[in-house]
């Protein structure tokens, strides 16, 4: 399984999901350079789908449909663990609730393609409320190898290590990250979230100190993810 990534608009990313001559759009945004890519890669679009209903992430579901001939596939319908088939691939739909209700994160390949749910370097607003149900979503994607790529929904980097900094400024391993950081293809692994992502780094000491610091209970892994979702 192969991905391919799209800019579009300030710092929104799209992408291909492509197994052998089928390809997957997931936010496709990018409609011109996605459908270029397809005719220049002699690949068809076979499925269209979004990782969540955010109009900035939706904003070319419907031309990528009417270009392509896709079928449409409605993220909101989509079971936790229900896989697509792509060219004799499997994508797997993991349901990531918490920036929104009905976010979705896909699985395939030892990538992820996570939307608004986990950003590179931090997480999403939790826009739904449900920071219980936030928290399970982002345990669920841990879980994972730590190789597993991360493809997100944006690009927010650069102010996301920057807020990283502000509350860990010992932490050498941003200084490494910011290194790898390339702005033509944006990109991290869950070992890389796990040593510098402060939504990822609940039970690191450095952060349960921190918390203890700033008067925030941290008696259990909830308590501290809720305490992180709290700092500015």
């Amino acid at each position: 399984m192969k991905i391919r990534q799209f800019f579009y608009g300030s710092d929104n990313l799209a992408y291909l999901l492509c197994s052998n001559r089928e390809a997957m759009a997931i936010d496709g945004g990018a409609v011109d350079a996605i459908m270029d890519y397809v005719r220049a890669h002699d690949l068809t679009l076979k499925r269209v789908t979004n990782t969540h209903n955010h109009g900035d992430h939706t904003t070319g579901t419907r031309r990528l449909v009417e270009r392509s001939g896709a079928d449409y596939l409605d993220h909101r319908q989509f079971a936790d663990g229900e896989t697509i088939d792509l060219d004799g691939r499997a994508v797997t739909v993991r349901r990531t609730p918490g920036h929104t209700m009905d976010s979705v994160t896909f699985v395939a390949g030892g990538v992820m393609v996570t939307g608004d749910t986990l950003f590179n370097g931090t997480v999403g607003n939790c826009f739904s409320g449900d920071l219980r149900a936030f928290y399970d979503s982002i345990r669920r994607l841990m879980a994972y190898p730590a190789t597993t790529r991360i493809y997100a929904g944006h690009d927010y980097v650069a102010a996301s290590l920057a807020f990283a900094r502000h509350l860990t400024p010992h932490n050498h391993a941003i200084d490494a990250y910011a290194a790898r950081y390339d702005n033509t293809h944006v990109v991290s692994t869950l070992a890389d979230e796990m040593a510098v992502n402060p939504y990822l780094r609940f039970n690191d000491p450095e952060m349960i100190a921190l918390l203890e610091s700033r008067g925030l209970p941290t008696g259990d892994e909830y308590q501290r993810w809720e305490g992180i979702m709290s700092l500015e």
